[in-house]
């Protein structure tokens, strides 16, 4: 059993990788003004960013689904990653080597179950590649060839070769530590008669990398007849490959996604490569499914998904092709990205159009796309006589919900007079009042509430290594909810926010306050949070992460991560002038309330009351009048 990560191996973990390039390899992000960064929700789906980074301190939250933490908390929860090999797998990128409690450096035993899958999967596209150099792997280098692609095309995407034999990656990967186990678990193996023998073997292989770069899987095509499997073999779904999730080529393809704002979407392999040596260095594929909404979801977060984005759908031109595009127009609505359709001369794929008439052509095929609701309403026409005046009702009724459903109101009102030209009809206001009807009904149904948040993984606390997978647990409550009209509690928002983000502007004097100041009970908790981390007097480097340490449960430590992130209500940078204002502020209030409780002692005492307690409370409501009149008039100078 694994020993504890040390402490000051974790800091220098965290300190080494910047969150928001971590989060970069996942989402676009854009700047949100303040040294912050904004971008589409991973944990949530939404139309409008409402996740920020915060660089400077380290944080992420989402003010939309209120998910937050640090760099950890951020791979834990999205990954389903636990502690440990969270900080594992970022070592591994960063080079650290970590150490244990118990004694010595990282040995593979000692790492969590993915980090040691996604070990053996790198190690096993190395092995891949260096195979496909053979001579055995001359019929994989043929295939190549025929379609184009040359040595320097196969080493940029890590094609390599499965060999024939039984069990030749299994026994190189056994010779590297692994067990039979795990190879089984990765998927690299499968249960043969007489135990684990290779899943691929006599095919050319391709790696099937997250969005990361880290290989996750792997897919492999049959080159030879007596091959009695399927064309194409895709590792089975395992703890790191979910075929749902995953996209070929989004870590090639991410950074251009993101800066043209416009991604391409094919139907195998050999079609991403061909496009991107063409020059279309935004496409990507899925592995053997569907495309589906897991993968709208993924490209919705590198587009910053807007009207100005652009998706474009590659399909054969054949029945099969048809029946994938109308598929995909069934998922049109779950984008705010324009979605168009590029079918290419001949049912040929790009792989096949590179191969006939060259790279332009490709790019030809992309730049040169439709509409896809302009191929949906086509194709709805095409099913029906429209010579017939049956025919023509059919297909109105079949097409009209497809206008309806154009995102632009005054692209829906040419489509649906474009549609009547279609059909014959020469009503053409007709059309235009049906579509109308049935968008207006669309917008009705869909003016539903949010959808309940469901459960997520979360990664446990530290402890031993091993697999440690993270373990479901329900959100944990918000608490109270806090009325951010009442003046009080926005004030005192501000100043936790100041004393967050800015501890130097409110100390020493935020520290002398107490929690009776406080009158959101959340708010108290802050408050003592930060006092038990030391105060903002004692603010340095590590001081967000020790009041997240100890906070006394969840809700008080998203709510600490919430105000480290959230903007400060000033327009510029906050100044000694600006946080001097929210200390005035949050003690004036503080007075004001106990000046009200005192004079409602007073009039409880009434007049039979004993000189001593009269003149005792009327004393200190005199003391307190004169503390509010000394704040008002000379504002820090009286804390």
């Amino acid at each position: 059993m694994a020993g504890r990560i040390k402490d000051e191996d974790v800091k220098a973990v965290r300190d080494a990788v910047p969150i928001d390039a971590v989060i970069s390899e996942y989402l676009q992000l854009k700047n949100a003004g303040g040294g912050n960064l904004k971008g589409l929700c991973p944990f949530h789906d939404e139309k409008s960013p409402s996740f920020q980074v915060s660089p400077s301190k380290g944080l992420f939250y989402c003010f939309g689904c209120q998910e937050g933490g640090d760099t950890l908390d951020f791979v834990m929860k999205l990954d389903h990653l636990s502690f440990s090999e969270a900080v594992e797998r970022l070592a591994a990128k960063t080079g650290i080597v970590l150490r244990y409690d118990e004694g010595g450096y990282n040995p593979g035993r000692q790492q969590g179950e993915k980090i040691r899958l996604i070990e053996a999967h790198k190690i096993a596209a190395q092995f891949f590649v260096e195979q496909l150099g053979s001579a055995e792997a001359e019929i994989g280098r043929k295939f190549l060839t025929e379609r184009g692609f040359d040595q320097a095309a196969a080493e940029h995407f890590g094609v390599g070769y499965a060999p024939a034999g039984w069990d030749h990656l299994i026994r190189f990967l056994r010779g590297k530590g692994f067990t039979d186990k795990e190879l089984l678990t990765s998927g690299l193996a499968s249960e043969g008669r007489r135990g684990a023998i290779d899943r691929f073997r006599g095919r050319l292989i391709w790696p099937i990398r997250d969005i990361t770069g880290d290989v996750i899987g792997f897919g492999a095509r049959k080159l030879r007849e007596d091959d009695n499997g399927p064309k194409y073999l895709n590792t089975p779904e395992t703890p790191l490959y979910k075929k749902s999730h995953v996209l070929y080529g989004i870590d090639l393809a991410k950074k251009e996604i993101a800066k043209t704002g416009k991604a391409v979407v094919v139907e195998g392999y050999t079609d991403v490569m061909a496009c991107h040596l063409a020059g279309v260095t935004t496409a990507i594929a899925t592995c053997g499914t569907a495309f589906a909404e897991d993968h709208i979801k993924i490209l919705r977060r590198l587009l910053m998904d807007n009207s100005s984005s652009h998706v474009v759908f590659t399909f054969d031109g054949d029945a099969a092709g048809q029946r994938a595009a109308l598929r995909a127009f069934e998922d049109d609505q779950k984008f705010a990205a324009r979605t168009s359709i590029a079918i290419s001369p001949g049912g040929m794929d790009p792989c096949e159009l590179r191969l006939a008439d060259g790279d332009a052509a490709v790019r030809n095929l992309v730049e040169h796309s439709s509409p896809l609701f302009e191929f949906a309403i086509h194709s709805a026409v095409a099913r029906h006589n429209t010579d017939t005046a049956e025919g023509r009702a059919a297909a109105l009724e079949e097409a009209a919900p497809i206008v309806a459903g154009i995102k632009d109101g005054s692209i829906q009102h040419e489509y649906a007079v474009s549609l009547a030209s279609k059909l014959g009809i020469l009503d053409e206001q007709f059309v235009v009042r049906r579509v109308s009807q049935l968008a207006r009904w669309a917008r009705d149904r869909g003016q539903r509430g949010p959808e309940p948040r469901r459960e997520r993984q979360q990664g446990q606390g530290q402890g031993s290594g091993g697999s440690g997978q993270g373990v479901t647990r329900p959100q944990p409550p918000r608490g109270p909810r806090l009325d951010l009209r009442s003046p009080s509690h926005r004030v005192e928002r501000e100043l936790l926010k100041l004393a967050l983000q800015h501890p130097h502007l409110v100390s020493p004097a935020f520290d002398a306050y107490g929690e009776d100041e406080f009158t959101a009970p959340p708010y108290a908790a802050v408050r003592n949070a930060i006092a038990e981390a030391g105060g903002t007097e004692h603010a340095d480097d590590g001081y967000l992460a020790r009041v997240r340490d100890v906070a006394p449960d969840d809700t008080v430590r998203i709510l600490v991560t919430e105000l480290a992130v959230e903007a400060t209500h000033t327009r510029r940078a906050p100044d000694e002038v600006y946080a001097g204002m929210q200390l005035v502020a949050v003690r004036l209030q503080a007075v004001e309330r106990r000046i009200s409780e005192v004079r409602a002692n007073l009039t409880r005492l009434g007049p039979r009351a004993g000189a001593d307690d009269l003149n005792a409370v009327q004393s200190e409501l005199w003391a307190l009048q004169q503390y509010g009149q000394r704040l008002r008039e000379q504002g820090t100078a009286a804390l």
